[in-house]
């Protein structure tokens, strides 16, 4: 090995210990962060290639949530920015993009687990602001009843909570036709005598308004 190579020191900066973590998950935690802060090996290889929003047909996702507020930002320069903070190419990112409960990557406007309490005539003014969409799907929040809608349609909630750290529960697949209508593939027992499609157990899914 060349003894002029110089190596990039990857736990540079990362703090020796963090709060609130036991100490045998201190190494762990260590490593994470270093791996996926801005310009970090895993973010820079695989996250920097992420949309943080994208619009496929009449269907905008996001992580969190949208609001108006990120609507006039626009969509195109979200991503772009988003994009280069990852890289390490921007020093600071917009904090409405991705810190603070309204941001877009934690947003939970639309995922309470009551209907209730999601607002929907803000997700209306939201999804008229972009053209063409009439349904936003996101994540973020974990849904103790699996993939499920509220608000007419309008808001699919997609997290399962599949990890065993955030609940270990069933995988479940939102499906999107060409018509544009929803169903649910599901791997949960409940629904193993129901209706299937290639071997694969379907649920419709719920509409709540």
């Amino acid at each position: 090995m060349d003894e002029n190579v110089l190596f990039k020191d990857l736990f540079d900066g990362v703090p020796d210990e963090f709060p609130r973590i036991n100490k045998e998950f201190q190494n762990g935690a260590r490593a994470r962060f270093a791996a996926l802060r801005p310009n970090g090996l895993i973010a820079n290889r695989f996250l920097s290639k992420n949309q943080t929003v994208v619009v496929v047909g009449d269907s905008v996702f996001a992580h969190g949530g949208l609001l108006q507020k990120h609507i006039l930002y626009g969509l195109e320069r979200v991503n772009e920015e988003v994009r280069d903070w990852i890289r390490g190419v921007k020093e600071k990112v917009a904090n409405q993009l991705v810190r603070g409960r309204n941001s877009i990557v934690w947003l939970r406007s639309f995922s309470h687990d009551l209907a209730k309490d999601c607002d929907c005539s803000m997700l209306e003014h939201v999804l008229e602001t972009i053209p063409g969409v009439k349904r936003m799907i996101m994540g973020h929040t974990i849904q103790s009843d699996g993939i499920n809608a509220i608000c007419g349609n309008r808001a699919i909630r997609v997290d399962v909570g599949m990890s065993k750290l955030c609940g270990d529960k069933f995988p479940e697949v939102l499906e999107i036709n060409e018509h544009s209508e929803l169903r649910v593939l599901t791997s949960n027992p409940l629904y193993f005598k129901g209706y299937e499609v290639l071997g694969v157990p379907v649920r419709t899914m719920d509409l709540v308004h």
